[in-house]
């Protein structure tokens, strides 16, 4: 006959395996979360940057807004730019708000 104290011990001998076999789906969890998830918004925010950084005089822009416009005058190192939104009507807009930008006389993007 095994007596009680001998058949607790061996439940408590195999505690570490348990403990890892429970920590094994938080990090199937979390790498699965980072290639669903964070990689591609990482991949999306270096476009946006670079999309930002390439804006030039002529272009056709969209902003977060939804306004449309076209860059009279850009700075390369300020943060704001200038769109004329309608014959004689400029503003500034920060370059974070643009959403697209469409090349002089291209097509407009099906959605």
């Amino acid at each position: 006959m095994i007596t009680p104290a001998f058949a607790q011990g061996a439940t408590a001998a195999a505690g570490g395996a348990d403990i890892a076999l429970q920590v094994v789906p938080f990090v199937l969890i979390f790498v699965i979360m980072y290639f669903l998830i964070l990689r591609p918004q990482q991949r999306r925010v270096k476009e946006h940057q670079a999309l930002v950084k390439n804006v030039r005089r002529d272009d056709t822009i969209v902003t977060t807004g939804g306004l449309v416009g076209r860059v009279t005058k850009v700075a390369d190192e300020a943060s704001e730019i200038e769109v004329e939104i309608a014959p004689n009507v400029r503003v500034k807009i920060v370059r974070t708000m643009i959403s697209e930008v469409r090349v002089k006389g291209g097509p407009v993007k099906a959605v």
